[in-house]
């Protein structure tokens, strides 16, 4: 059968209704900017996300979503950042509702999905430690079996818009890693996933000042003897490692969409300009090469980028191994942050001194695409993940 590189009816019209819902927005474009330096939760752009049942995307229709799947998703992620917006929460939420309904209970499921649809609840999500990083095998927080479910000790940094989420899913040691490994279970072996109330008795916060804010704030969150009843563990307990990738592989994918609008929207302010400006004998300077190539590199960059993002959420949405989605969330996510670094820097370098001012806003593109770089798994993680994983090189960690 020959391949079909055309979005589908719906995927489109979900383009044209992302890009329509975000329009107005865009001209409050600095409100929206304002907000993210003072630290205020764009509440009312999180309603319009649930409207166009973005949230539901990932979460069946028997609990409330439209499952419409990781492609859509992905498209609107892109559409929003090729706006110059941002989806902030929005990814941690989806992440967070792709693993509740792949690996909870009926139970759970029933309980937040629908909640999580509606925007009624946001979720916020909890793994990386100071001395762990991206090694989560490695983390100390834990939780304690008792009589009246778990107690939770141990601290996370990093956690994204922990000052408004309502519920954090929470990844803890229920079996100590040295443990694990000496019954021969393996490393991996001991993890649990928790769905926790953030306004359990023990639960502390300290916001850690950033450089760069997408709206939504960085918190270190501290446990200290914090319950979560047994009915709340996602999954079987001791054994949700591969419950946490259900999270993983979308937050990557989803985080590549990010990158593929964030190089989509450099790029057209970048041509624009270049067909306005004129400086030397009435020309245009995208009639320059030293213009035009940088910009021609970029959009070919993109493309390639691009078609990798939509080949890994369609790997998530067709149901292949997580092995197989994982390797492709990874290379889509690291070679579409690295275009949009690109993407911002030759827009920055188009539109000169203005590049640099607040009022044009690219360096906020700028600091977004590094992010992304970086968080959420490192390039070099995903690097050392391609070499083992995919050409079968010697682990080197």
């Amino acid at each position: 059968m020959a391949l079909n590189f055309e979005l589908s009816e719906q995927q489109q019209m979900v383009e044209g209704a992302v890009r329509r819902a975000m329009q107005p927005w865009v001209e409050r474009r600095g409100e929206i900017r304002a907000m993210a330096r003072e630290g205020k939760f764009p509440d009312a752009i999180w309603g319009d996300f649930a409207e166009l049942g973005l949230l539901g995307a990932l979460i069946p229709e028997e609990y409330g979503g439209n499952d419409m799947g990781l492609v859509a998703l992905s498209l609107g992620f892109e559409t929003i950042t090729a706006m110059g917006l941002s989806p902030g929460l929005l990814l941690v939420a989806s992440m967070d509702a792709a693993c509740i309904a792949q690996c909870g209970s009926d139970e759970l499921k029933r309980e937040y999905l629908p909640r999580i649809a509606d925007g009624s609840i946001k979720v916020c999500f909890a793994i990386t430690e100071a001395d762990s990083g991206t090694n989560a095998m490695a983390m100390k927080t834990t939780a304690e079996r008792t009589s009246d479910g778990y107690r939770i000790n141990g601290n996370k940094l990093y956690i994204t818009g922990a000052d408004v989420a309502d519920y954090m899913l929470l990844v803890a040691r229920t079996m100590p890693r040295g443990e694990a490994i000496e019954k021969g279970l393996g490393g991996h072996h001991g993890i649990s996933l928790f769905i926790t109330d953030m306004k359990s008795p023990g639960i502390s916060m300290q916001e850690i000042p950033v450089g760069f804010s997408e709206g939504v704030r960085q918190f270190a969150i501290f446990f200290d003897d914090v319950l979560v009843p047994e009915n709340q563990v996602i999954g079987q307990p001791d054994q949700g490692a591969m419950a946490m990738f259900t999270s993983l592989n979308p937050e990557r994918i989803l985080a590549a969409a990010m990158g593929s609008g964030m190089s989509r929207y450099c790029i057209d302010r970048a041509v624009q300009q270049a067909k306005d400006r004129k400086v030397f004998k009435g020309k245009p300077i995208g009639s320059y090469q030293g213009i035009s190539h940088p910009l021609a590199e970029c959009q070919i960059q993109h493309a390639s980028a691009r078609l990798l993002m939509l080949q890994a959420a369609w790997a998530h949405d067709s149901g292949q191994p997580a092995q197989r989605v994982g390797s492709l969330a990874n290379m889509s996510k690291l070679i579409n942050a690295d275009v949009a670094i690109r993407a911002a820097d030759v827009c920055i370098e188009v539109f000169g001194g203005n590049g640099f001012t607040e009022e044009y806003g690219f360096l906020d593109q700028w600091n977004g695409a590094r992010l992304l770089k970086t968080a959420p798994v490192s390039r070099e993680m995903i690097l050392n993940f391609v070499s083992e994983w995919d050409l079968g090189l010697p682990k080197s960690y």
